[in-house]
C-alpha cells in the first residue's frame, strides 16, 4: 500500500526531542550573558577557535536541505550531487586567498563594508540589501524544507495549515537562542548540532544496512542496474546536447557554475563569512573555510548513501525477499523521515529528529544573526552616527533586528509552501536555485571591487539589479514565455543561470569608472 500518514511519536521520542531543543536554547542564554555590545554579539571578540568555526560553517552550509534533501537526491537520481563538492573546493581556496584577508585588512563587521570602502555608503547599503533579499530567499526556503517533517510529526500531514504552524514553531525556537547568545551561541550550538546530526546519519545507515538482506556486492549490482540508470554515477561529463544543460550537477556545470555559486556563498554571503571573521586572524579564518569544505565531502556522501540504501529498501521488493517493504513512498521528500518514523526504535526516533532539527536550526540561527549584523553595521550605524558609539543601544537594535527578520523569514517560508510545489524541483535544487537571485549580482560587484579598477555607485546598483532580473527571466515560469521567441527549446540548470547572470552583472559593473583608488588584496597572513 502507499503510506499516507506517518506514525505518531511515542512520548519517549517527544521527551528526547523536547529536551534537546531546551538544552540548545539554554546554551544560547548561557553564552550570551557576557555581551558588552554589538561587535561582541556579531564577532565574539574575534576569539573563536578555528576548528569550531569550521564545524559551524559546515553546519550552516549544509542545513536541513542536506538532511532531508540529500537522501531524496540519491533516491530520485544518482550520486552526481556529490561532485558539487569539487566546485565548492575550488571556490573556498579562492575565498581563502583573496576574500578573507581583504575583510580582515578592513576590520569589517559586515563584509559589505568592503563595498562601502570602494564605492561609498550607498553602494554598501545596496549590497547589504541584496544580501538580505537573497538570505530571505535562501533561509526561507530551508525553513520551509524542515517544516515538512515537523508538520508530519506534529500534525500528521503537510497541509498548508500544518506547514505554517511548523514554520512558526521552528522560527521561534531558532530566534530564541540567537536573540540571547549572538554569534558565539550560533557557533558553539552549531558544533553540538553538527555532531548530533552526523552521528544520527551514521546510525541510520547502519540500521538500514542491517535491514537489507543483501551483500555489499549485491547492493552495488542492484544500484548499477536500476531502472532509471546507474545510481552510482558520480561525475557526468556528458554535454553532447542542449538537454544536458538542464543537469545541475554535470561536470562542466560544477566546474564553472557551481564554483561561481560557492565563491558567492563563502565569499560574499554574510551568513557564512561572518563566522570566518570571528577567528583570531585572517590565516585562521581562511583555513576554517577550507577545513569546513574538506569535512563536508564525507558528510554529504553519507547522506547520499542513505538515499541509495533507501532506494533498495523501498523500491526493490523483488530483491528484498522476506524483508520486502509493505508500503511505498508517495512523496520522495519524505523518504528519510518515513524510515525514521517507521523503522527506528523508540527513543532513537526522537534523537534522529533532534538531528534533523539540529540541521535546521544551524542554518536559521546563523541567518538571523547575519541579517541582524548587516542591519546594524550597514544601516543603523551610518544613519545614527550620533548614537553609534553606544554599545548598549546597538545591542538593543541587534536583538530587535533578530526578531524582525525571524518574522520575515517565516513569512517567506510560508510562500515557499506554494512555490516549491509549482517549481517541480527536488528540495536541494529548489534551495540552491533561489539563492542565485542575490548571489550573481553580489559576486559580480565584489569581483569588480577586488580585482579591477572599475565600477562606481551607479554601476554597482545597475549590476545588482541586472543579476536579480537576469535570474528572474531565466526561471522556468518566465523562460517558457520568452525562450520560444528565439527558438530555444531547452531549459537551464541553476549553475548555468548563475554563470550567465554573473557575467552580465560583471560587465555592467565594470562599465562604471571608479572615482577612488581601489584597495589592494592581501594574501593570508
Amino acid at each position: 500500500m502507499i503510506l499516507a500518514s506517518t506514525a505518531s511519536l511515542h512520548p519517549l521520542d517527544w521527551t528526547v526531542l523536547a529536551t534537546y531543543m531546551l538544552l540548545v536554547i539554554a546554551m544560547g542564554v548561557f553564552l550570551g550573558r557576557k555581551h558588552r555590545g554589538a561587535d561582541e554579539f556579531f564577532l565574539a571578540g574575534r576569539s573563536m577557535p578555528m576548528w569550531a568555526v569550521a564545524i559551524s560553517v559546515l553546519a550552516t552550509s549544509q542545513s536541513a536541505a542536506t538532511f532531508v534533501g540529500g537522501p531524496q537526491q540519491a533516491f530520485d537520481g544518482n550520486l552526481t550531487y556529490f561532485s558539487a563538492n569539487l566546485g565548492a573546493l575550488l571556490a573556498v581556496v579562492l575565498v581563502a586567498i583573496f576574500f578573507i584577508p581583504a575583510y580582515y585588512r578592513q576590520n569589517v563587521t559586515s563584509v559589505y563594508e568592503l563595498i562601502g570602502h570602494h564605492y561609498g555608503a550607498t553602494s554598501q547599503r545596496l549590497a547589504s540589501g541584496m544580501f538580505i533579499v537573497g538570505r530571505i530567499f535562501a533561509s526561507g526556503a530551508r525553513l520551509f524544507i524542515v517544516a515538512i517533517p515537523f508538520a508530519l510529526i506534529a500534525f500528521g500531514d503537510i497541509s498548508t495549515r500544518s506547514m505554517i504552524g511548523a514554520i512558526v514553531i521552528i522560527a521561534a525556537a531558532a530566534a530564541a537562542y540567537t536573540l540571547a547568545g549572538g554569534i558565539r551561541a550560533v557557533i558553539w550550538t552549531d558544533v553540538v548540532q553538527a555532531i548530533v546530526y552526523i552521528a544520527c546519519i551514521v546510525f541510520a545507515l547502519a540500521l538500514v544496512w542491517q535491514k537489507i538482506p543483501l551483500s555489499f556486492s549485491e547492493i552495488i549490482d542492484t544500484l548499477r542496474q536500476a531502472a532509471d540508470g546507474d545510481k552510482l554515477t558520480i561525475v557526468d561529463f556528458d554535454l553532447s546536447s542542449t538537454k544536458d544543460l538542464a543537469k545541475p550537477y554535470g561536470f562542466w556545470a560544477v566546474i564553472i557554475g557551481l564554483t561561481l555559486f560557492n565563491l558567492a556563498a563563502f565569499g560574499t554571503d554574510q551568513d557564512l563569512t561572518q563566522r570566518m571573521l570571528t577567528c583570531r586572524s585572517a590565516r585562521h579564518g581562511s583555513w576554517s573555510v577550507i577545513i569546513a569544505n574538506l569535512i563536508a565531502w564525507p558528510v554529504v556522501f553519507l547522506f547520499l548513501c542513505m538515499g541509495l540504501l533507501l532506494y533498495v529498501y523501498y523500491q526493490q521488493p523483488d530483491v528484498m525477499g522476506a524483508a520486502a517493504v509493505k508500503y511505498q513512498i508517495d512523496d520522495t521528500r519524505k523518504v528519510f523521515l518515513e524510515f525514521i518514523l517507521h523503522e527506528m526504535p523508540l527513543g532513537l526516533r526522537g534523537l534522529m529528529l533532534a538531528g534533523l532539527f539540529a540541521a535546521a536550526m544551524s542554518s536559521t540561527d546563523s541567518a538571523l544573526n547575519a541579517m541582524a549584523s548587516t542591519t546594524v553595521a550597514d544601516f543603523y550605524r551610518p544613519l545614527a552616527r550620533n548614537r553609534s558609539g553606544d554599545p548598549a543601544a546597538e545591542l538593543k537594535v541587534a536583538r530587535l533586528a533578530v526578531l524582525f527578520w525571524a518574522l520575515v523569514l517565516g513569512a517567506f517560508a510560508c510562500f515557499c509552501v506554494f512555490w516549491q510545489k509549482a517549481s517541480g524541483h527536488t528540495l536541494i535544487d529548489f534551495a540552491l536555485n533561489v539563492m542565485v537571485f542575490a548571489y550573481s549580482g553580489l559576486l559580480a560587484v565584489f569581483c569588480t571591487a577586488l580585482f579591477t579598477r572599475r565600477g562606481n555607485a551607479v554601476s554597482v546598483a545597475a549590476a545588482l539589479a541586472t543579476g536579480f532580473l537576469c535570474v528572474l527571466l531565466l526561471q522556468d515560469f518566465a523562460w517558457k514565455h520568452w525562450a520560444p521567441w528565439f527558438n530555444i527549446d531547452f531549459t537551464l540548470a541553476f549553475p548555468w543561470k548563475m554563470l550567465l547572470a554573473t557575467l552580465l552583472s560583471f560587465v555592467v559593473c565594470c562599465l562604471g569608472k571608479r572615482t577612488t583608488q581601489p584597495a589592494t588584496v592581501d594574501s593570508p597572513s
